[in-house]
């Protein structure tokens, strides 16, 4: 595999020209219950690479990415998310029209004007700690934003396993823009079960936050630095936007780094921050020929793996992480490449390892077993009062110039129905028939859940792109993945009626049988996932995290209320569906 560059009509950027910019960490304070931290989102000039003018961000305490925030578990943490943002906003936004090769490969705006609804965007953020278990007022309400000169009053319990969660703005109908200009961050929780393991650690982890962005170009097609949302229109009216992707791979905010490895075993938390790219990463040697028996994968988004797994290939999808093991030891003196293989990839370079020459002493050896807490979740070993929840992803159609998400519910007459159907036939036959209940964000609120309470949450994607969906509140994990035809029409009424009947039984990967709080949901298929809604109460959002997909409206809330409560609540109480 040969390293292919993007070009600019005049500018050629090297790789591997600038080392990877490593976050600084804060930590909060040990003896504090509940200690404040503030942390301010402010404009900054950043170079993203070294032959690049200077770009303009919006960046947590200055800093892009954001700094690690790093707490123990049980650490209960204030935060103060203050808006010190002001200016214009850093980025430039246009439409083009598809063509071949996809517009979305190449710099600069194809003549396109930029759209003055995005130039004149006011700086209106609010931060969702993405992963966290915490009370509905403290997880970053999409409409909750504030203004400059105000902050976001956040508490996090951090009541959970050891894990790498992200923080990150969730700002209602701008989140795809406002994370573009730069506002993300890592936040890792330990534990003791992690620290048993004596991984590597200081020096030797390090945060990988990866993400794709597009850069604006002048007059004479030079790059300029400035940052570029190009999204692809597709058809006629109403046109379909495309999620953004862009030809330049960032790691912590540089384009292609490197960075300097000692010939021993480090520890990676690997973050997919970008909008809409799927990255399929994979280690290559300076031949370009495949790593194998160097990397493994020992944690997922939400918690570690009960044992090491292989990881030559490791797909993440937006939001998605990974706690990754790397053991240079067998590359002293070389120049190793992580690469994306996903297509299409553009550009498949993300980053270079230079492996140092001189031996060293490393004591770590990787284990057998990782977690001993680990309990892998069946359908067969979740509590018989378990509730279901059904949820159907559509592909644009005649009416609708985007993806949709259909909150189902099951009706005995299909006939009856006023609203679309979905008819469907399971692995055993048994054929269910759901009814459209809501579909816009602002839509009746469907999804009462009671606190404590576990449930499966089936995903059935109708037919189009893959989409990562993501929960807030909870961990999971996947308990199936299966493959169904799906079939679409009218009946005389104008309804539409879908039809979805099993096909064949998929697999998940190792990884996907981890926690989790998002999940890839492939066209035609139906993933199911169980988890326990702990740890907060309040009202929160479920959605694509496929960021222009989730502005465009596939969002939708729900509630986690007290049992009791909900009993004598008219809207909330009974309805679960117990099968």
């Amino acid at each position: 595999m040969t390293s292919t560059l993007p070009v600019s009509r005049a500018t050629d950027l090297a790789p591997f020209a600038d080392p990877l910019r490593i976050p600084p960490v804060r930590r909060a304070r040990a003896d504090a219950a509940g200690d404040l931290m503030t942390v301010s989102a402010r404009p900054t000039w950043v170079r993203l690479h070294s032959a690049l003018p200077q770009t303009l961000v919006w960046a947590y305490d200055g800093h892009f990415p954001g700094p690690t925030i790093e707490v123990r578990r049980g650490q209960r943490v204030r935060v103060a998310w203050r808006n010190e943002l002001s200016g214009d906003y850093p980025l430039v936004a246009v439409q083009v029209p598809n063509a071949t090769p996809s517009p979305s490969t190449v710099p600069g705006r194809d003549g396109a004007e930029p759209i003055q609804a995005v130039t004149d965007l006011p700086p209106w953020t609010v931060v969702h700690l993405h992963g966290a278990r915490t009370d509905g007022g403290n997880d970053g309400w999409p409409e909750n934003a504030v203004s400059p000169g105000n902050a976001q009053l956040a508490e996090y319990p951090n009541d959970q396993a050891a894990a790498a969660l992200w923080y990150h703005d969730h700002a209602m109908a701008v989140t795809a823009l406002n994370v573009m200009t730069g506002l993300t961050g890592m936040y890792l929780i330990r534990d003791a079960e992690e620290d048993a393991l004596r991984l590597p650690h200081g020096a030797h982890e390090v945060p990988l936050i990866i993400a794709d962005r597009n850069l604006d170009t002048d007059a004479d097609g030079q790059l300029t630095g400035q940052l570029l949302h190009k999204v692809v229109r597709v058809g006629a009216e109403p046109p379909v936007h495309l999620p953004f992707t862009g030809p330049f791979t960032l790691v912590n905010g540089v384009i292609w780094p490197y960075l300097e490895v000692e010939p021993r075993w480090y520890r990676f938390r690997v973050l997919n921050a970008s909008n809409a790219r799927i990255f399929r990463l994979a280690l290559v040697d300076e031949a370009g020929a495949p790593v194998t028996g160097a990397a493994y994968q020992i944690g997922t988004d939400t918690g570690l793996l009960p044992a090491p797994i292989p990881a030559d290939q490791l797909t993440l999808a937006p939001s998605e992480r990974a706690d990754l093991l790397i053991d240079f030891s067998a590359h002293r003196g070389t120049a190793l490449r992580l690469v994306n293989t996903q297509a299409p990839a553009p550009v498949p370079d993300v980053m270079q390892f230079r492996v140092g020459t001189h031996p060293v002493r490393d004591r770590f050896e990787l284990p057998a077993q990782i977690s001993r807490s680990f309990v892998r979740l069946t359908h067969d070993n979740l509590p018989e009062t378990h509730g279901h929840r059904w949820i159907a992803l559509t592909a644009p159609g005649a009416q609708t110039s985007h993806p949709e998400m259909w909150e189902l519910h099951e009706i005995t007459d299909a006939a009856a129905a006023t609203q679309p159907t979905v008819t469907v036939t399971d692995a055993a036959g048994v054929t269910r028939v759901f009814e459209r209940a809501s579909t816009t964000f602002n839509g009746t609120l469907n999804f009462h859940v009671e606190a404590d309470s576990w449930e499966v949450w089936n995903f059935l994607n109708l037919g189009g792109p893959t989409h990562p969906m993501h929960i807030h509140l909870i961990r999971f994990q996947a308990l199936q993945r299966h493959s169904y035809a799906v079939t679409t029409s009218a009946d005389p009424a104008g309804i539409t009626r879908v039809t979805a009947t099993f096909t064949a039984a998929g697999a998940l990967g190792p990884d996907e049988q981890g926690w989790k709080d998002v999940i890839r949901v492939g066209g035609g298929q139906l993933v199911s996932v169980a988890g326990r809604f702990e740890g907060g109460t309040g009202r929160y959002v479920y959605h694509c995290h496929l960021l222009e997909h989730e502005d465009e409206g596939m969002m939708r809330p729900f509630s986690v209320m007290p049992g009791p409560v909900m009993v004598l609540d008219p809207e909330a109480g009974g309805g679960h569906d117990h099968r």
